[in-house]
């Protein structure tokens, strides 16, 4: 008759009790729970300069194409739709319009008013601080100077 060898777990090869399975998840759970808020600021903090680099985008873009076509382009912040609309300042035609409603972040009124124009020699009208706000109340200044140059600090 064959013999049967009944296999017992050496005391390396044991399994984890249910306590210490238990310990394990409650760390896991402190360390979530403490990396959830910093997660969460380091996302609006990525949002906000997202939606900053892209309205500075536009706005070069802008003052290249109005020194291009050798005419004076208009941007337009409009705080209700929360939207910037790139146009020709002097037929009013629409060229391009950006929507920053789903994006997390707040724009104050810019500081020369809610337009900006470039003129054909690349020059804007007024120089205009914008401030970029994302929704932990963490800012973002966008500048356009004088000369039409477009700065973010």
């Amino acid at each position: 008759m064959p013999s049967v060898h009944v296999l017992r777990p050496n005391a390396q090869e044991r399994g984890a009790s249910l306590t210490e399975v238990l310990m394990v998840m409650v760390i896991l759970a402190l360390v979530a729970a403490l990396a959830g808020p910093s997660y969460k600021a380091a996302i609006a903090r990525a949002q906000a300069r997202s939606v900053a680099a892209e309205i500075a985008s536009g706005l070069r873009l802008t003052r290249q194409l109005a020194m291009s076509r050798r005419e004076r382009l208009l941007v337009q912040f409009d705080q209700a739709r929360r939207a910037l609309t790139f146009m020709r300042a002097d037929s009013g035609d629409v060229l391009d319009e950006y929507q920053y409603a789903d994006k997390g972040v707040m724009l104050d009124v810019p500081s020369a008013g809610p337009n900006v124009l470039f003129y054909p020699s690349g020059r804007s009208a007024t120089a205009t601080t914008i401030a970029i706000v994302d929704h932990m109340g963490r800012r973002i200044t966008l500048t356009v100077s004088i000369t039409g140059r477009v700065s973010l600090s």
